[in-house]
């Protein structure tokens, strides 16, 4: 059982994530907290100094954060993308698509669980930020 997960091979990043805020109000900050209410779209042009950027759950059944990743992963925000809060292993596979390679949750995970979750399905329909292939593309070359 964990409570922290990490999908990246570099180092983890060790500042602690500054407010939303904070952050604007700042230079020299390279890692943020985004909660629910605050607008992704507004780091967009710091993303090249963001090292890391958290993004809160409070609740497994506010999906904001979800919006939030994929709005930074298609704006090319390649830094390490931390769920952290009230995190499922049933919404593992659908946070990592969206874009996010590293977990904080509240409550310890089973490891097992979440390699299940994660393998569970071979094929999926859409494009994601995990860039992944849609079946129809597989199919239709």
């Amino acid at each position: 059982m964990v409570n922290a997960l990490r999908f990246r091979d570099d180092s983890a990043h060790e500042e602690p994530a500054v407010t939303f805020e904070t952050f604007l109000g700042q230079t020299n900050a390279t890692a943020v907290r985004l909660e629910p209410g605050d607008d992704a779209r507004e780091l967009i042009p710091h993303l090249d100094r963001l090292a890391l950027i958290e993004v809160s759950f409070p609740k497994f059944r506010d999906g904001r954060g979800y919006s939030a990743a994929r709005i930074l992963r298609e704006s090319g925000y390649t830094g390490e993308l931390r769920a952290s809060g009230d995190i499922l292993v049933d919404q593992i596979l659908y946070l990592r698509r969206c874009g996010f390679d590293s977990f904080i949750a509240d409550a310890e995970l089973d490891e097992a669980a979440v390699d299940r979750a994660l393998g569970r399905y071979g094929d999926v329909y859409q494009k994601a930020a995990d860039g992944r292939s849609p079946v129809w593309a597989l199919r239709h070359g």
